[in-house]
């Protein structure tokens, strides 16, 4: 795969796409969230990819959307074109495990971008804002509605309305990444732990994914029942049949193809 606004790697069961506009500081156009949805269905209906990666440059993830491209659009323009909905979200529809490794300024678009992955694993140069109302607007891609489920009101309203940025630090300890890793191993830490991944059942990863992301949209009692359905769902499987005998048996299991 040949992208103008991303370079790809594979690496084994790994998928690893990397932002790459770096004159931009990796600002998100139309044209790279194309081939960005273009390059997750690819990967995601790829049997031998198991883990993708999402990563951009040691100096940004992504400093936000393109300001110079949609600073003369009109409501009119974004209404009918359906900014943002039309081409930003493909990543929500993946259904293997996506890693997002954060570096540099991950601000605006980048960071609701950033949080649209299933866990975040940043560099320790990692710094994360949410600076849209210098701009005259409002977050358009989830900032007001995914930054208070995963760090709570007051500490996402202090982010959206002062702009502050927080460093990596913060972000890990109020929930916003899941580690901070030093910012020249950021690439090679991320694939030990994407490849750590790849070796379990991807069809097991892909229901726990699902039983996750089911528990924002539920109540608890109706998503406790749907992981029960799946956890049951699951006697009689070959993962759970090797897993459970390599256990007994003192081995490591063997999920090839799993």
């Amino acid at each position: 795969m040949e992208y103008q606004d991303l370079l790809v790697e594979v690496h084994d069961k790994v998928a690893l796409i990397r932002l790459n506009r770096p004159k931009a500081m990796n600002a998100l156009n139309d044209n790279m969230m194309n081939e960005l949805g273009d390059a997750f269905a690819k990967f995601d209906k790829d049997p031998a990819i198991h883990v993708i990666v999402l990563t951009g440059s040691e100096k940004a993830f992504a400093a936000g959307a393109d300001i110079a491209a949609m600073k003369d659009y009109t409501y009119q323009d974004t209404y009918r074109d359906n900014y943002i909905g039309r081409n930003w979200e493909h990543i929500l529809k993946v259904r293997k495990p996506v890693i997002g490794a954060v570096a540099g300024f991950t601000l605006g678009g980048g960071c609701e971008l950033a949080m649209m992955c299933d866990f975040l694993i940043a560099a320790d140069s990692a710094k994360f804002g949410q600076p849209e109302i210098k701009v005259g607007v409002t977050p358009g891609a989830g900032g007001t509605q995914r930054l208070p489920r995963t760090i709570g009101k007051s500490k996402a309203m202090d982010m959206l309305l002062t702009t502050r940025m927080i460093d990596a630090a913060e972000a890990e300890r109020i929930g916003l990444v899941s580690r901070v890793v030093p910012a020249a191993s950021l690439i090679e830490e991320v694939l030990k732990i994407a490849q750590g991944i790849a070796q379990m059942p991807v069809s097991v990863a892909m229901q726990i994914k699902d039983c996750v992301n089911r528990a924002f949209e539920t109540t608890l009692s109706e998503g406790v029942n749907y992981e029960r359905r799946l956890f049951h769902a699951g006697f009689g499987t070959p993962a759970q049949r090797e897993g459970m005998y390599a256990f007994l048996e003192k081995r490591t299991p063997n999920f090839e193809g799993l």
